[in-house]
């Protein structure tokens, strides 16, 4: 199973405050970690909020709207993310528990989610075919 780890971000990293050396050599020691014990795929930091762009849909249709950051705090700002591949929850837990977070930065928050694989959502040819195929029978059962 495929979960993501969000970092969230901080206000130091909003105003573009960088991690120190130790921090940095701990984030690189972590992540050989998770390369380590064959669960690391990726792993990317984003820059603050202040230089990206969100697009909000409104309700009902209509023309999108952009908004260009920073934005604001109860926004949830996420810092960067890490994906690995797990065999469980737990396992997913306790990597993020691991992850390495400079404590004079105040409280720092990480999420951990579950990817959807894209057979959650994707079905092959095969599979629509045998799907079309059993709803077609089951519309002669009931007419």
């Amino acid at each position: 199973m495929r979960f993501m780890v969000m970092v969230k971000a901080t206000g130091y990293f909003e105003a573009g405050i960088r991690d120190g050396r130790e921090h940095s050599g701990a984030k690189d020691a972590f992540l050989k970690n998770l390369q380590d014990a064959g669960v690391f795929l990726s792993a990317e930091e984003l820059l603050p909020s202040s230089s990206g762009i969100r697009v909000v849909f409104p309700p009902g249709g209509g023309a999108p709207a952009m908004q260009s950051g920073p934005f604001l705090p109860e926004q949830e700002w996420i810092a960067g993310y890490t994906v690995i591949d797990v065999d469980t929850e737990e396992e997913a837990l306790k990597w993020a528990l691991r992850m390495p977070l400079p404590p004079e930065q105040g409280e720092h928050v990480i999420e951990v989610r579950r990817l959807a694989s894209r057979t959650d959502y994707v079905l092959d040819a095969r599979t629509q075919a045998m799907k079309a195929d059993l709803q077609d029978q089951l519309s002669l059962l009931h007419p």
